[in-house]
């Protein structure tokens, strides 16, 4: 089935989109929902109007979105935080406090965009992944010292 999202569904697509669904994904979730109009003979013209303004916005937004992934890979942010006196810390680095971090260097993204590989819970550098979109995700590198450094 055709249809024509009026909100952004994760995983499926972002708002203005005419997409091809299964009928009863479309049927049972999305029309019931409110998330997405049925693309019939007589109004296809009219979304497809709609989804040629959405593809230009969606230009727009990647281009300033790599912009801003070029600039957060090249980042380095310093967290200084209490220690044992085995380098290991008192409790682990969170994703608020890489947020904040990167909001004092112009950069704000949400906590749900901080991806950690494995939890920090000791001195030195570690790779923190910024999830911007599915394809962009540039890394930062996160420098953990000492707070009497």
């Amino acid at each position: 089935m055709k249809i024509f999202l009026l909100q952004d569904v994760e995983k499926v697509g972002i708002t203005g989109e005419i997409l091809k669904v299964a009928n009863g994904y479309a049927d049972n979730y999305l029309l019931p929902k409110k998330l997405a109009i049925k693309i019939t003979a007589a109004n296809e013209a009219f979304y497809a109007s709609r989804a040629k303004k959405v593809e230009k916005r969606k230009e727009v937004i990647a281009s300033k979105t790599s912009m801003l992934a070029q600039k957060i890979q090249s980042m380095t942010i310093t967290l200084k935080r209490k220690m044992h006196d085995d380098a290991k810390l008192y409790g682990s680095v969170n994703e608020s406090e890489v947020v904040d971090l990167l909001a004092e260097q112009g950069v704000s993204i949400s906590k749900s965009q901080v991806i950690f590989d494995k939890s920090i819970k000791s001195k030195g550098v570690h790779p923190v992944t910024i999830k911007l979109s599915s394809s962009l995700q540039p890394k930062i590198t996160l420098k953990i010292v000492s707070e009497t450094e």
